[in-house]
């Protein structure tokens, strides 16, 4: 298993793959499931990684497999990722991951089966917002009652409960959490921001009215104006691309959803950033 002391070097593996996880992001993922994150040892050497996250007992997520480039194609990944299915089995129904193209081989060859696509879109933060909306707040301090509005939106969006990571999220926050509220004050959407170590990471952003997406985003971009941006977009959420594009996003790269076990019947349509790769 993964301890604190191993971050070091698994930061590292993280810079052979040029992602943008920091070393918060470790400790969130070993605080989450401290006896689902796994290692690969040689001579003493950390040379491989995989992490696991568990959503009570509906829905699992794998990120963090990263394997030395020295120690490629050795079957390393392939045991890591058999290790946290192992790590899953009984504990979960449903598991899934966002994969890299490289790595989709492997996961298929695993029983992973292709779900949906993700794509990072990459930006400089404008101080101008795009669109307009009255509805949208920004919010320093969390309040108990607008957390637990926050959860329960994210639970109706996502599909499962993931309480403890979304709190750990808006703690680790970059930026005042963003929120949007119907006319009749309801909470149907909300915006957070994390650093990174190559970009600041917008994500999650979830809102039941798709054209609340862009007003979401403008308030988060507009406390961080001048930073490079990275926001991984859920493809089904239908005007994901037009909101980015008009706000000089350009797309980066595609990742792979992939599911293993039952398939839940949740299709995100109201998903507009994921959380990450690594947590979904």
């Amino acid at each position: 298993m993964l301890v604190d002391s191993d971050i070091p070097a698994a930061m590292q593996l993280k810079e052979f793959a040029r992602w943008n996880q920091t070393e918060t992001d470790w400790r969130c993922l070993l605080r989450l499931e401290p006896r689902g994150c796994f290692g690969a040892l040689l001579d003493g050497s950390l040379v491989g990684t995989t992490t696991t996250t568990t959503y009570d007992r509906e829905l699992a997520w794998i990120g963090m497999v990263l394997v030395n480039p020295e120690y490629r194609r050795c079957g390393i990944a392939t045991r890591l990722i058999k290790t946290a299915l192992d790590y899953l089995s009984g504990k979960v129904i449903t598991v899934k991951l966002d994969a890299t193209p490289e790595g989709q081989p492997v996961y298929e060859s695993l029983g992973f089966e292709v779900e949906s696509l993700i794509e990072r879109w990459v930006g400089i933060a404008g101080a101008t917002p795009v669109g307009c909306s009255n509805t949208i707040e920004t919010g320093a301090e969390l309040d108990i009652e607008t957390r637990r509005e926050l959860i329960a939106l994210d639970r109706r969006a996502f599909g499962a409960d993931r309480a403890p990571l979304i709190e750990i999220l808006i703690d680790n926050a970059c930026v005042a959490p963003v929120l949007a509220r119907a006319a009749d004050g309801r909470l149907n959407g909300y915006a957070l921001a994390r650093r990174g170590t190559n970009a600041d990471y917008v994500g999650p952003l979830v809102t039941t009215n798709a054209e609340q997406a862009g007003p979401l985003l403008d308030r988060v971009l507009g406390q961080l104006t001048g930073q490079q941006i990275y926001i991984d977009v859920n493809s089904a959420f239908e005007i994901g691309a037009r909101v980015l594009a008009d706000r000089g996003f350009v797309k980066q790269r595609d990742l792979i959803r992939m599911c293993y076990g039952a398939r839940n019947s949740v299709a995100f349509p109201w998903v507009f950033a994921i959380a990450g790769p690594e947590v979904g």
